[in-house]
């Protein structure tokens, strides 16, 4: 028998971030700004989709963008050259996810006081980002048929956390051996309050509807 102890951290380190991202989003509530955690796998078009999104509402109310990656800078190059709204990137150092107190840092940086939305489009991934609280007034997240039909069922956590799913690229259906209704079956049975929205980023489609949930989050937010 080993002499060491194994001590199980997770629960207290998840636990205190829990805790500072209560207070950010009070802080954020106080100050009538909302906050979206965009997350997905890399290569789904988050940005694509956020640049339709931006350019739609951005006369409609002022918003501001943090880009994190764990390096590079092409997605808030694109993001400023392609919307003109404030953006910020943070570049994590290698970690997979952003935590509240990365978050609260990438906002003070942004300083973005008058927004009234600010996205924050998280690290390409599935896995980490489903974890950690942001602070986030609300979660979303894009899957793209490429994927398949079966990733809620893969990562599980990620759909049950997320407020809205985007199913993307559904121009590209009649290529991908992708089922969108088994796809929303399978999210609804881990999540019967997600609001699912079918888009391509591509042509357009569906970027309306996407629209209209924001428009709506954000002022029911902001009451």
């Amino acid at each position: 028998m080993s002499n060491y102890k194994v001590i199980e951290i997770k629960q207290s380190v998840f636990a205190s971030n829990n805790n500072e991202a209560d207070e950010l989003r009070k802080q954020l509530k106080e100050k009538k700004t909302f906050l979206l955690n965009l997350m997905s796998s890399p290569g789904s078009g988050k940005t694509t989709t956020l640049t339709q999104v931006i350019n739609k509402l951005k006369n409609q109310m002022k918003i501001a963008v943090m880009e994190a990656d764990i390096d590079g800078e092409c997605d808030a190059n694109t993001i400023e050259k392609k919307t003109g709204v404030k953006v910020i990137q943070l570049h994590t150092g290698g970690m997979c996810h952003l935590d509240a107190d990365m978050t609260k840092q990438g906002l003070t940086s942004l300083d973005a006081q008058d927004a009234d939305l600010i996205i924050l489009e998280n690290i390409g991934n599935l896995v980490c980002p489903a974890e950690f609280d942001t602070g986030s007034s609300k979660n979303a997240m894009i899957l793209s048929v490429p994927e398949g039909d079966d990733k809620p069922l893969k990562y599980p956590l990620m759909f049950s956390i997320c407020d809205l799913v985007i199913i993307n690229k559904i121009d590209t259906l009649s290529v991908f051996d992708f089922d969108i209704e088994k796809a929303k079956e399978r999210i609804l049975k881990l999540n019967k309050n997600a609001k699912i929205i079918p888009i391509s980023a591509k042509t357009g489609e569906g970027i309306d509807e996407v629209c209209a949930w924001l428009t709506n989050q954000v002022n029911e937010w902001n009451k």
